[in-house]
């Protein structure tokens, strides 16, 4: 909103300064200050109306150190990085824009299904929250609607790569939009990690139907966004586990997002990197700078000992963010990758209960893999002490988020 103003400022008027809001990074620039300042005094307020209204998180005895005193702990915290990522957004990005459409209504949407989840858990005192196939749905309606919108929406193009030179002159701007093929297009090509020519369509697994394949490239898109979407999120909810884990993860690999969706909306550095170029989508730099600044404001609040948890509310929204921006940027084949530690955490969970029922059905009694799951629990169970996890495991996702981004040149 606050791009409008100035736009009509300096279209109207030659408002003096009014021009530096065109600029995406000073727009961003401002964004991430905006949600950390939001995050820090919002959160406090809000933290303190929960404690009024007495929102507390009902903790089970798991015997794990520390845990019982958690209990009355506030949840839905995830209403503070809603708020932090939703209003910056607003306020400096242009909302005309397909992708930044996409990214609130997903914000939105997910937002909604944490919230009533939790409403459930706090209010109507049922610990199980939302039935579990009502957030799967959720999800689905979410994945159906940013796949037919990838596919058929006229906003959402490419711009094919002609040459996989760079040639470096003095007219290295001339000479990388050259590079490029000056026909937009439709495509559900993504990018492969560790291959030189790292573009793949996913109709192509549909070959096989004959000519005109490429128009029932819907029946593998979607199924597949739908499953990203669905797994990503899931493993954000399963890493928001102990304090401060899923909110630093999380802006760790909001970092690495905004890095690889400015390389490849910037037609110099697409070149130059030899990746893909989509056009448009520099403006996602102020909504994932929003993310990065919500997600670290929440810290404050969120590492140990937790004044608030975030919830479902902000843990479902969290993954479904990232693996929403992941596919609009076509980077999703790299989530394994970036995001390591929600992966490692669904992992754990899946194979201890799928090794549990095998045995259960096999020896009459069930045995486990770890000593809990997800696998944050087993490292407590093991004697850890939770900031040690913590902090172990964001150096880890540093880790993974460096891998990432030099996979753009590593094939």
């Amino acid at each position: 909103m606050i791009y409008y103003l100035f736009e009509y400022l300096e279209n109207t008027f030659s408002f003096p300064g009014a021009q530096v809001f065109q600029y995406i990074s000073f727009r961003a620039s401002l964004a991430i200050i905006s949600s950390l300042l939001i995050s820090l005094f919002f959160g406090k307020s809000l933290i303190n109306l929960l404690i009024k209204k007495q929102v507390g998180e009902t903790v089970r005895d798991l015997g794990l150190d520390g845990q019982i005193q958690k209990t009355g702990t506030p949840t839905m915290g995830g209403l503070i990085i809603l708020g932090a990522i939703i209003i910056p957004t607003l306020l400096f990005a242009k909302l005309d824009n397909i992708y930044i459409l996409l990214m609130l209504f997903t914000t939105f949407w997910l937002g909604i299904i944490g919230f009533v989840d939790d409403y459930i858990k706090v209010f109507k005192k049922d610990k199980k929250g939302l039935a579990g196939k009502f957030k799967i749905l959720g999800q689905v309606t979410l994945g159906l609607v940013v796949g037919i919108t990838m596919l058929y929406n006229d906003n959402i193009i490419i711009r094919e790569k002609i040459s996989s030179e760079t040639v470096i002159t003095e007219e290295l701007q001339t000479e990388n939009i050259n590079a490029f093929s000056s026909n937009s297009q439709k495509s559900t090509k993504t990018t492969i990690p560790f291959v030189k020519n790292n573009e793949f369509d996913y109709s192509i697994l549909l070959s096989w139907l004959g000519d005109g394949y490429e128009k029932w490239s819907f029946i593998i898109f979607i199924p597949i966004v739908i499953l990203i979407i669905v797994g990503v999120s899931n493993g954000s909810n399963l890493t928001d586990g102990v304090d401060g884990l899923a909110a630093g993860t999380s802006a760790i690999i909001g970092a690495t997002l905004a890095i690889l969706a400015w390389v490849s909306g910037n037609i110099i550095f697409s070149n130059y990197l030899n990746i893909m170029f989509i056009p448009n989508t520099g403006e996602l730099a102020i909504f994932i700078s929003a993310f990065v600044g919500a997600t670290i404001g929440f810290l404050w609040y969120n590492t140990y000992p937790a004044q608030v948890f975030m919830g479902d509310t902000g843990s479902l929204a969290i993954g479904g963010i990232i693996a929403v921006f992941a596919i609009i940027i076509r980077k999703e084949l790299l989530i394994p990758i970036l995001c390591g530690i929600f992966l490692i955490e669904s992992l754990s969970v899946m194979m201890q209960v799928s090794y549990f029922k095998y045995t259960k059905r096999k020896h009459g009694a069930g045995k486990r893999i770890f000593k809990m799951s997800p696998l944050h629990h087993h490292y407590q169970k093991l004697g850890y002490a939770e900031p040690k996890i913590v902090q172990r495991f964001m150096i880890i996702g540093i880790m993974l988020a460096v891998l990432t981004i030099i996979t753009l040149k590593l094939r």
